[in-house]
């Protein structure tokens, strides 16, 4: 017992530790590089085009947990839900030549994608499932980015202590095969614990960056002007890394 509580101890300190070191302006300065060595290391160590794993259909999970929001009530939501989604759109748009305003109709029409991935969350567990939907490079050649794009940032519909989720990936990312605008899971449409009707599927990357609730694409030149700048609602608020592929 005596072992444990010096541990804990010793771990309570440590993050405390952590969290000064974050806090300071110095840190903050190591802790940028540190997620910059990991960018560069993990794209050193895979190629642009490698997968991540697939699995067979008896690899699926038999539960797939909602996280985060499950619910979302705020805006016109609700009444999405009521609808069945049929007034419900996507948008793209930011620096395109030709913004699209797209139905849940449209997109199903776009040739698709099927892909059974595991999804691993920060928070430590992880399902299998099979998403579907038309991958992020589609849509993004049919808007036609204009060069001075550089990041896709994702809007979302859920509202947390009074701040729109959003995310954001750079172009490597938002083009790689297996990024979707996921509206099936399972065989199935979209449960609004999952995400209804459209989320994202960046699936190199861990849970928080595959943004549900979707309603918009914007591309932009630079992150510093969204939200508080770092590239997302749990970098802005939680202390994440932007950057958290796998």
């Amino acid at each position: 017992m005596k072992r444990r509580g010096f541990l804990a101890a010793a771990g309570a300190a440590f993050v405390a530790g952590c969290n000064k070191i974050a806090d300071s302006s110095a840190g903050k300065t190591v802790l940028d590089a540190a997620e910059s060595w990991h960018k560069g290391a993990h794209r050193l160590l895979t190629n642009r085009e490698a997968l991540a794993p697939e699995y067979p259909l008896s690899a699926i999970s038999p539960f797939f947990r909602g996280n985060g929001s499950t619910d979302p009530r705020n805006g016109d939501y609700p009444r999405h839900v009521e609808e069945g989604f049929v007034n419900w759109r996507l948008e793209v748009g930011g620096l395109v030549e030709n913004p699209l305003s797209l139905d849940l109709e449209n997109l199903r029409k776009l040739p698709q994608r099927t892909q059974v991935t595991r999804h691993d969350c920060v928070e430590g567990w992880s399902a299998i499932g099979e998403w579907t939907g038309p991958q992020l490079s589609v849509l993004l050649e049919a808007a036609g980015l204009r060069e001075e794009a550089k990041f896709i940032v994702f809007r979302c519909a859920d509202n947390l202590n009074g701040d729109d989720y959003y995310e954001s990936v750079d172009l490597i990312d938002a083009y790689h095969p297996q990024t979707i605008i996921a509206h099936r899971l399972n065989g199935e449409p979209l449960p609004v614990k999952n995400g209804a009707p459209l989320r994202a599927r960046v699936e190199r990357q861990l849970g928080y960056k595959h943004a549900k609730y979707l309603t918009g694409i914007e591309l932009v030149a630079s992150l510093d002007a969204i939200g508080l700048g770092k590239g997302g609602y749990w970098e802005d608020y939680g202390g994440y890394q932007w950057y958290a592929g796998m």
